[in-house]
């Protein structure tokens, strides 16, 4: 057997990499990370965490209109350069934390940007001992190097616009924004400015927001935003943006020309694999670009493994992680493990915010032999009928009708994404609408509306 430097290296400090590289390490393995950035990845520097610290910081607006009307007087102000630094305080703790745990558990950490030599050596720019370039070698290879914003490259004047990871660092707080796409980055983001009081307009070439979100789900929330004074102009996208002496003009397609002071594109991602040097190690990519991979996660080259976003299979970080956990039990404890897709539970930040797990009721429709039972209601939460706020909330449930099996759970409303972490266990679960039904409630609570549900919806979506 050929002698290597590690047993594995992992290139890709985020949260699928990182997990990979400890569990490996704790079980006695020579284990080596590389991040070209800082560790922690997309979802601790530059995604899930302080955006929803964003998110968090853009609500309170909306709690001290709601607080108006339960008696109490308040005179508040934002701050955007302080929460920017309490923010980055925060990311910086917690991307130390990242970096000593990895060495707690006997891995070593290389700040570089690794690139794969051959199947088994990888060289990393700037990081050997006189200052050149380090060279080593693995048995194994796990790549895990997440996603990338994308943005149309061929636009006129692309150069003056943003990332979602630039909304991140803005210095001041932009009096109008106009943000580019209709996915939850797209709609978490115009929350989150709409909230602190930006002028905001989100802009989407397709006929609605959240593609491939349940279809009430979609348009309850675009109705919803809408309240919360976001703009959204739909079946539209840019012909050019153009640098003014005021601003940033938009020049949209439908002729319509919007100024703004920042642009932010947020039309998808795309898995980062430019110049990692996967054809020279034998590594493929699939017809969307990302790496391929077979259910165990292995590539095409024998000794490499991916995982994560990279391989855009499912995007999530929790995915990531349990990713790497069948990773490691596959290839270390002769365990072979494949994460299972189905019924995996997100959440959408939005203002008001979405969670939903399983089918939609379309893809229910299609793959439910008898059809499908559809339970749905919109009310006035308690919190907004006290104060005669017209925000609603929306419950939807998909079941089966052959096997009773709830398939499919949608919520638009306050704590959506707390409420259908439970809900997806049920989900999971398989278990059925009686067993929903026989749930007793907590009242008064939003949630008891998911075990009292009882009239159906016709496939037109009215009751009988």
């Amino acid at each position: 057997m050929p002698d290597f430097d590690y047993d594995l290296f992992v290139i890709g400090a985020g949260s699928g990499g990182v997990r990979a590289a400890r569990l490996t390490a704790l079980g006695g393995k020579r284990v080596a990370i590389a991040e070209e950035h800082r560790v922690g990845g997309t979802c601790v520097i530059r995604g899930c965490v302080p955006k929803k610290f964003m998110v968090m910081a853009s609500d309170f607006a909306h709690q001290f209109e709601t607080a108006e009307g339960y008696g109490w007087t308040i005179e508040a102000s934002f701050d955007w350069p302080k929460f920017i630094e309490t923010k980055d305080v925060e990311i910086a703790r917690l991307s130390g934390i990242y970096a000593a745990n990895l060495g707690k558990a006997g891995v070593e950490l290389i700040h570089g940007r690794a690139v794969l030599k051959d199947a088994h050596t990888v060289v990393i720019a700037g990081k050997g001992p006189d200052g050149g370039d380090l060279t080593v070698t693995a048995e194994r290879i796990l790549i895990a190097t997440g996603g990338r914003p994308w943005m149309p490259e061929g636009l006129a004047g692309i150069e003056h616009a943003i990332t979602s990871e630039g909304a991140f660092h803005l210095p001041t707080l932009p009096r109008r924004i106009l943000i580019a796409g209709g996915g939850y980055i797209a709609v978490e983001f115009a929350g989150i400015f709409a909230g602190l009081g930006v002028e905001t307009t989100l802009i989407y070439r397709g006929p609605n927001i959240l593609r491939g979100f349940d279809d009430d789900v979609r348009a309850h929330l675009a109705g919803e935003i809408e309240k919360r004074g976001i703009k959204v102009i739909l079946g539209s996208q840019h012909d050019e943006i153009r640098k003014t002496d005021t601003g940033l003009l938009n020049v949209l397609d439908n002729g319509m020309a919007l100024e703004t002071d920042v642009v932010m594109f947020a039309t998808g991602r795309v898995p980062h694999v430019k110049s990692l040097g996967l054809e020279t190690a034998g590594v493929a990519l699939n017809d969307k670009g990302a790496i391929q991979v077979d259910t165990l996660s292995r590539t095409t080259a024998e000794n490499i493994w991916a995982i994560g976003d990279v391989t855009d299979r499912m995007n999530l970080t929790p995915v990531a992680i349990r990713e790497a956990v069948a990773f490691h039990e596959t290839v270390y404890r002769n365990n072979p493990q494949h994460f299972d897709y189905e019924a995996v539970a997100t959440a959408v930040f939005s203002q008001p915010p979405v969670g939903v797990v399983g089918l939609t009721e379309s893809e229910a429709r299609h793959t439910c032999a008898k059809g499908v039972d559809v339970y749905l209601t919109r009310f006035r939460p308690m919190k907004y009928a006290f104060t005669g706020s017209d925000e609603r909330v929306l419950m939807k449930l998909v079941v089966d009708a052959d096997t009773d099996r709830v398939v499919g759970v949608h919520i638009v409303g306050p704590e959506a994404p707390e409420m259908i972490q439970l809900a997806a266990i049920a989900v999971k679960a398989g278990l059925t609408k009686a067993q929903w039904d026989a749930t007793c409630a907590v009242h008064p609570t939003m949630a008891e509306e998911l075990v009292t549900l009882k009239v159906k919806q016709s496939q037109e979506g009215s009751a009988v």
